[in-house]
């Protein structure tokens, strides 16, 4: 017999025999499991569930509004200028005092314009005197109708010519046109001035600002949703307070460029802390949401094309796809995919997964969400940028 049927035929005899030997030891594991104490040692392996924090969502209103930028513009405003050329003969205002409608404010030369008055003064007289003298002769068929006719119309051509003239004198007065508040003069008197619209040809600005106006432009997705007499409240830079004024026109057409369209509102300045040309953040309020579910806005994880959430569900923490309306700096409006009394999973985002166990925090969940309560109710004087994409 050849040497490996030997081996084999030895072999496994004691293979066999071994096996009936060492069943009863082997039985209890295969059937019945590790002995307790190995039990607890695997245990002991499994993973603790992650201790993270959550929020119980609950319904609340949720004022929208849009933050904007804006400028001030006074209620009316113009750069004074002359209307004719010559030189400046006196000037009657003082830098930055209030000046009312119709006050002379600069006088340009007018000594020819005078002369020329009072010569056409003199010869309307002389006409004067010559029809009264020819009315009555008229009547009594003493002089043609047609030289009396010559007379009054050479009469009403002198009436004109000083009419003509008081134009052109008017022309080189220059009074205020309302009542204001007049700036900085670029002249001085002796200086000849000339009638251009450059800038060279300002005199000063005259501006009215007990009212300024409030220029700014929104998307034009919410031009349906302000209309005139929409409250809006505004800061400036550099600025602590708030103000409020109301929108009261709206440009009746969008911008193509800027796909925008341009509203105006109308603010009280009673004591002029506000001046015409500022920078503006303008709040204007779009509508109000009784039952809106707001989160915080770092509780949403973003997808390719979706927005999702984590909830707690029997321990465990549930991705859940959400649509999302209006977000703030700290919380974004859920429109659907979360109910009331669920909680939505606001810590540890980057180390969670589907079907992971998780432990809520019980302290952090009242604290969010009482912070969340505390910026919907602040909404109404705070904040919103567009809708999230």
């Amino acid at each position: 017999m050849r040497p490996l049927s030997k081996t084999i035929l030895f072999t496994v005899p004691v293979l066999v025999i071994g096996t009936v030997l060492a069943w009863p030891k082997i039985r209890p594991l295969v059937f019945h499991g590790p002995p307790p104490g190995e039990t607890k040692k695997a245990a002991a392996v499994t993973p603790p569930a992650l201790k993270v924090s959550a929020m119980t969502v609950k319904s609340e209103v949720f004022a929208e509004t849009i933050t904007v930028t804006g400028s001030l513009r006074a209620e009316e405003g113009v750069d004074l200028q002359v209307e004719v050329s010559g030189k400046v003969v006196s000037i009657n205002f003082r830098e930055g005092s209030n000046v009312k409608k119709g006050d002379l404010l600069l006088k340009i030369n007018d000594t020819e314009l005078q002369a020329m008055l009072s010569r056409a003064i003199y010869r309307m007289q002389i006409v004067e005197s010559k029809e009264v003298r020819l009315a009555p002769l008229v009547k009594n068929g003493g002089v043609p109708q047609q030289d009396y006719d010559a007379v009054v119309n050479d009469l009403n051509v002198q009436k004109s010519e000083i009419d003509l003239i008081n134009a052109q004198i008017a022309k080189t007065e220059v009074r205020a046109p309302f009542d204001g508040i007049i700036g900085l003069r670029f002249v001085s008197e002796g200086t000849f001035i000339t009638a251009t619209s450059t800038a060279a040809a300002r005199i000063a600005t005259l501006q009215a600002i007990n009212n300024l106006k409030v220029d700014f432009n929104i998307p034009e997705r919410y031009s349906g949703r302000i209309k005139v007499g929409t409250p809006i409240t505004f800061s400036v830079v550099g600025g602590l307070s708030k103000f409020k004024g109301a929108v009261y026109a709206i440009e009746p057409r969008i911008d193509v460029s800027t796909r925008t369209i341009l509203l105006r509102a109308l603010c009280p300045n009673p004591e002029n802390v506000l001046f015409p040309g500022a920078f503006a953040s303008v709040e204007c309020p779009l509508s109000s949401i009784d039952n809106a579910i707001l989160i915080p806005s770092y509780a949403v994880v973003a997808g390719l094309a979706e927005k999702n959430v984590f909830v707690v569900k029997d321990g465990k923490a549930v991705l859940r796809r959400v649509e999302t309306g209006t977000r703030t700096e700290t919380i974004i409006h859920i429109l659907s995919g979360l109910t009331p009394g669920e909680q939505v999973i606001t810590s540890a985002i980057q180390q969670l997964r589907g079907g992971l166990a998780v432990q809520v925090a019980p302290d952090n969940s009242s604290a969010i969400a009482a912070h969340v309560d505390a910026e919907g109710k602040k909404s109404t004087a705070k904040n919103v940028s567009s809708p999230a994409s």
